[in-house]
C-alpha cells in the first residue's frame, strides 16, 4: 500500500513539472512581443534623458532588454494604478540609434552641443569670486557685534574683580545713618521690650543701659565714655555743650546705680529698674534738644533762593 502511494505521488509530480515547463515555453519572449508604447521624444541632446512608457502587459522588457551599445536604460518604475511601465533612456553617443522595443524598433536621434567643438574648445577655469562693496546694514551689524563683544568682555572683567574683592555686583546706595539720639532711644526701647530684669538678668540689664548712654556720649560729643570710669565720664561731661546741673545729676545717678549693681552686687527695687531706664531716656532727649543742629544748605535741599522783587 505504501509503495502504491509513493508511485502515485511520483506520477503527479512529473505531470505538474511537465505542465509548468510547457506553460513557460508557451509565453512569448520579450524580444518577440509587440508592446503598446510611447516615447516622450525621439530627439535628445547628448546626456539628456527621454522616457519610454509601455502599457500594461503580461511580460515587460527589462533594463537589459532595452540597453544596447548606443542607448542606455537608466532606471524603471511602474504605475500601480494602470500598470504602465516607465523607463528612462539616455545616450552619450552622437548620431541616430535604433531602440529595440520587443519586435518593434524606433530611431532615437542624439545631438551634440551645438556650436561647441569639445576637442578644440578652450576650456577655462571658474572665474574668481567678485568682491562686492559692504552695505550700510552690514556695517551697522559689524559695529554692533564689535561693541557688544567688548561690552561682554568688560562686564566679565568687572564681575571677576568684584568677585575677587568680595564686593556686590550692584552697589545699592545706603540710607543716611540715623542721628545718635534716635539710635540710642531705639536701643533703650528694645531694652525695655526684652524684659531682662524681669527674667532675673539684672546685671545684663544695667550693662546694656549704660553702654547705650556711653555710646551716645561718644557719638554725639566725642566723649570716649566706653573707655572711661564713671568719674572720668562725669568730668568730661562738664565741658560738653549740653551740660547743665540737671543733666549732670541725671547722668551721675544712671552710671552710679549701674556701678552698684555690676560691681557691688546691689539689688535695686523693681521700680528702680524702670526709673533708671526713664532717666536714661530723659537724659538723651534733654541733651539732644540742647545740642545745636547743623542746618542743611540750599544746595542740599535743592531749594534755590527766591528772586528779589524790585517792582515798587
Amino acid at each position: 500500500m505504501a509503495e502504491l502511494k509513493k508511485i502515485t505521488l511520483l506520477i503527479v509530480s512529473l505531470l505538474l513539472s511537465g505542465w509548468m515547463a510547457k506553460a513557460q515555453d508557451s509565453l512569448p519572449s520579450p524580444d518577440m512581443m509587440r508592446f503598446n508604447y510611447k516615447l516622450d521624444s525621439t530627439t535628445i541632446m547628448i546626456g539628456d534623458q527621454t522616457v519610454l512608457s509601455i502599457e500594461k502587459t503580461k511580460i515587460y522588457p527589462s533594463l537589459e532588454d532595452l540597453t544596447n551599445n548606443d542607448i542606455i536604460a537608466v532606471r524603471q518604475w511602474i504605475d500601480t494604478t494602470d500598470g504602465t511601465l516607465y523607463t528612462a533612456l539616455t545616450s552619450f553617443e552622437e548620431g541616430e540609434h535604433w531602440l529595440h522595443i520587443g519586435a518593434d524598433s524606433v530611431m532615437l536621434t542624439v545631438n551634440d552641443v551645438s556650436g561647441v567643438d569639445t576637442t578644440t574648445a578652450n576650456i577655462r577655469d571658474i572665474a574668481n569670486i567678485m568682491n562686492q562693496p559692504y552695505t550700510f546694514g552690514e556695517i551697522v551689524r559689524a559695529l554692533a557685534f564689535f561693541w557688544l563683544f567688548w561690552a561682554v568682555v568688560a562686564l566679565t572683567v568687572l564681575i571677576w574683580l568684584r568677585f575677587k574683592k568680595k564686593k556686590p555686583l550692584i552697589s545699592v546706595p545706603q540710607a543716611p545713618p540715623l542721628p545718635p539720639d534716635t539710635r540710642a532711644l531705639q536701643r533703650l526701647e528694645n531694652l525695655r521690650q526684652q524684659q531682662l530684669w524681669q527674667q532675673g538678668l539684672v546685671k545684663e540689664y544695667y550693662t546694656e543701659l549704660t553702654d547705650t548712654v556711653r555710646v551716645y556720649l561718644e557719638e554725639s560729643y566725642g566723649i570716649q565714655s566706653t573707655e572711661m570710669t564713671t568719674d572720668q565720664t562725669l568730668d568730661s561731661f562738664h565741658n560738653c555743650p549740653a551740660y547743665s546741673d540737671h543733666n549732670a545729676s541725671t547722668l551721675s545717678q544712671i552710671l552710679q546705680n549701674a556701678d552698684m549693681v555690676k560691681f557691688a552686687k546691689s539689688t535695686p527695687q523693681p521700680y528702680q529698674h524702670d526709673l533708671s531706664l526713664n532717666q536714661a531716656t530723659e537724659f538723651i532727649k534733654n541733651t539732644a534738644a540742647m545740642t545745636p543742629k547743623e542746618e542743611p544748605s540750599d544746595a542740599e535741599n535743592n531749594v534755590s533762593p527766591s528772586p528779589i522783587n524790585t517792582e515798587s
